[in-house]
């Protein structure tokens, strides 16, 4: 199971479905994280509410980072018509 990430346990799909209550809970109370597998390949995670909260806040900051750079790039740079993206990529 070459990729999935290392600190998360494998369960394979017909584990987690006789366990889920389990998974859940070590998750949940344990903040154990779960791969939960089909023939080998990860399919879905199941994590404590904590680091699923931190990826979408994570996620969050990337974009308002990669915004305030494109503005920043605008304010710089300036923009162009629409008409001459159309010319510069022949469209």
């Amino acid at each position: 199971m070459t990729d999935l990430p290392e600190p998360m346990k494998p369960v394979s799909a017909a584990e987690a479905r006789r366990n889920i209550a389990e998974l859940v809970n070590r998750a949940a109370y344990g903040g154990e994280r779960f791969v939960v597998t089909r023939h080998g390949k990860g399919l879905v995670a199941i994590v404590p509410l904590a680091d699923a909260t931190l990826l979408d806040r994570l996620r969050s900051l990337v974009e308002q980072r990669d915004f305030e750079a494109a503005l920043r790039e605008i304010a710089q740079e300036g923009t162009v018509s629409w008409q001459e993206v159309r010319r510069e990529l022949d469209l």
